[in-house]
């Protein structure tokens, strides 16, 4: 067996996890934006000491606007960040035709700030040069961090956006639609989902589970509870 095939049925034997967090990162971060920001938005209407049907359109009122402005602003924010990168890649892939001799030697300098031995590196950025395409991936890798196949597509974070933060948002509403009319029910769901949710961030972060959970179930609760006050001060009334 020669030692390309020896390497290409080597076995990685250790996992990491995905840094990057792909679409797990954006639906989470979302819905626990929904949930904090209707729950807050209820909890201050319910201490405002209003009825149920005000409560209910505010919480509609604040998942639609919510879900709408995180989608629109992710679509600007993923379309933006994509041509930029495009742009840039536009940039290398134009070097490369203009200037392939010193586009191969600044890649055999990177491979040799990376430990490998000058000769290595000059053989294995001459290989790689070789391919256009694969030239190109490599330097707009190495230098921009990116590829072409993985640039994030704008409708798909609009839409994710919009999804994850509605499902947060309908949470601590749902205990009105369904004709419960105490801010408690309400309340307890939201606790509940506000640390699974932390707990589920765990995931793409160095912390434990419940370490995450309990942060983000503070955070939401502090955001009720000044809310509520608030609406409270405001309103004079009580959980209704």
């Amino acid at each position: 067996m020669s030692a390309g095939e020896t390497g290409a049925r080597a076995e990685i034997h250790h996992a990491h996890r995905d840094v990057n967090g792909g679409w797990l990162r954006p639906s989470v971060f979302g819905a626990m934006d929904g949930l904090v920001s209707n729950f807050a938005l209820i909890a201050g209407v319910a201490g405002g000491a209003a009825g149920t049907k005000v409560i209910v359109l505010a919480g509609m009122a604040g998942l639609a606007a919510g879900a709408f402005s995180m989608a629109g602003g992710e679509y600007v924010s993923v379309a933006s960040q994509r041509e930029l990168a495009m742009a840039e890649i536009d940039i290398e892939r134009r070097e490369l035709q203009r200037n392939p001799e010193s586009e191969q030697e600044e890649l055999a300098k990177l491979y040799e700030s990376r430990g490998v031995d000058p000769d290595l590196a000059a053989e294995v950025a001459r290989q790689i040069s070789r391919d256009p395409e694969k030239a190109l991936e490599v330097h707009t890798l190495a230098e921009l961090g990116v590829t072409l196949d993985d640039l994030p597509s704008p409708k798909t974070a609009a839409i994710s956006s919009f999804l994850s933060f509605g499902v947060g948002a309908v949470l601590p509403l749902l205990p009105y639609l369904l004709g419960v009319t105490s801010l408690v029910s309400s309340a307890v769901i939201s606790c509940v989902a506000l640390f699974g949710a932390g707990a589920l961030v765990s995931r793409v972060t160095a912390r434990s589970w419940w370490y995450s959970g309990l942060r983000q179930l503070a955070v939401g609760v502090v955001a009720a509870a000044l809310t509520f006050g608030l609406g409270h001060l405001l309103g004079g009334g009580g959980l209704g």
